[in-house]
């Protein structure tokens, strides 16, 4: 039998931190979707430790959801669900209301045009101080990149030119113009943000 499950090890590094975080950004009880969810490892770590809330993952790559399926169906978690199919700059998504919309290290690897939809997305779904929670690499304003981060960006542009790290300046800007407040950031390991808008 084949087992479809993947394994990044970026997420056994980072579960823990941003674990950490979410537990003080999401409800107590109700739905989490969660963006681009690769390999399902990161679903699978969050739906175990915050058994209140329901996780619905999803991924646009139909590997990423056979390996998120592998997963779900080997925890038999019963507040996983199975990945739905979604590409994030989409016009209209196959989820019409969701209680928090989690996205990890999606933005450096996709078109600036997936992160306008993401933005346009979680504001249809979320309700008012519902929480939109992205994670990864950024450049800011005044504040000195790493230069592993600057030689990550490098590596991403040579793979996609339309992928980089992105300014959170523009990406706050495109939060606010969706209906957001501004960005609530925590810096994590490894010259990563946690960052949080909320549905104004």
């Amino acid at each position: 039998m084949t087992d479809h499950r993947q394994q990044a090890p970026a997420a056994a590094r980072n579960r823990d931190p941003i674990l950490a975080v979410l537990r003080g950004v999401l409800p107590e009880t109700g739905t989490v979707l969660e963006i681009a969810s690769g390999t399902g490892e990161h679903s699978l770590h969050f739906a175990r430790a915050l058994p209140g809330l329901v996780f619905q993952p999803s991924d646009p790559n139909p590997e990423a959801r056979n390996s998120i399926a592998a997963w779900a169906g080997e925890s038999g978690l019963a507040n996983l669900r199975p990945p739905l199919a979604l590409d994030a700059a989409a016009p209209s998504w196959p989820v019409t209301a969701a209680d928090a919309v989690l996205c990890i290290n999606m933005i450096h690897i996709s078109p600036w045009a997936t992160t306008e939809g993401l933005m346009r997305g979680a504001a249809s779904i979320l309700p008012p101080g519902g929480p939109l929670y992205l994670y990864g690499p950024y450049r800011r304003a005044g504040v000195a990149t790493a230069p592993s981060n600057e030689a990550f960006d490098r590596d991403l542009r040579r793979r996609d030119p339309a992928w980089g790290l992105r300014d959170m300046e523009a990406v706050a800007a495109l939060a606010d113009a969706a209906g957001f407040s501004g960005p609530a950031v925590t810096e994590m390991p490894a010259n990563n943000l946690s960052v949080v808008f909320r549905r104004l």
